[in-house]
């Protein structure tokens, strides 16, 4: 699903959950290449022209997410709750610990212990130094929209182009490290863990699109 196409889905799931309509949904997709800039990001961590980015196939979009640059694409788990926390917990804290603690519980299940590094700045999950996945999101009245990105068998050199969320760290893949689990597999993991988190029944609503009510 292109960027675009899947704001387009957020942002209807996200009025309809301010209005108390619909339900809180988790859609996960699969970007072709794009760039976003979030909230916080710096120009000097994009590091080739928006020209370039297109000539190489690369879409380039400026979001309200949180955080600073990232890329998604291909081979990639791009999960995006969309959740009323009135329902749940009014803690954007604890919200967005818990989506970090369903992919490393997630990861787990594959027999890779990845983790948090606590320094402000850090945020997302970690194998040993090297960044798996970022966690960028939007709240608005409580309504959660955004996500998180899980490299599963992603093309690592396309974050050439870019600082990965502003760190000059590496970036691995669940493929980099071994392990060999198709990205369908890690979505049902994730949904799972998703789901025991935040404390969810989960309905499964498509093969893009999981419901948890």
């Amino acid at each position: 699903m292109r960027y675009g196409d899947a704001l387009t889905v957020q942002q209807r799931l996200v009025e309809q959950r301010k209005s108390g309509e619909g339900t809180d949904t988790l859609l996960f997709v699969e970007h072709p290449h794009v760039v976003t800039m979030g909230r916080n990001a710096k120009e000097q961590n994009l590091l080739a022209s928006q020209e370039i980015l297109a000539r190489t196939g690369i879409e380039y979009f400026e979001t309200d997410r949180g955080g600073d640059v990232t890329y998604h694409g291909p081979g990639q788990l791009v999960g995006y709750p969309v959740l009323d926390l009135r329902e749940w917990r009014r803690d954007v804290h604890a919200f967005f610990a818990g989506v970090e603690q369903s992919l490393i519980d997630a990861l787990a299940g594959f027999g890779i212990a990845a983790g948090r590094i606590p320094e402000r700045g850090y945020e997302g999950v970690w194998v040993n130094g090297a960044k798996i996945a970022a966690v960028g999101i939007h709240i608005s009245r409580w309504i959660t929209s955004h996500g998180f990105a899980l490299n599963v068998e992603t093309d690592l050199s396309y974050f050439r182009y870019i600082v990965p969320c502003g760190l000059t760290r590496p970036v691995c893949s669940l493929r980099s490290l071994g392990c060999q689990a198709s990205r369908e597999e890690v979505m049902t993991a994730v949904a799972t863990s998703f789901a025991r988190v935040f404390d969810y029944e989960l309905v499964m609503a498509s093969e893009e699109l999981q419901e948890i009510s």
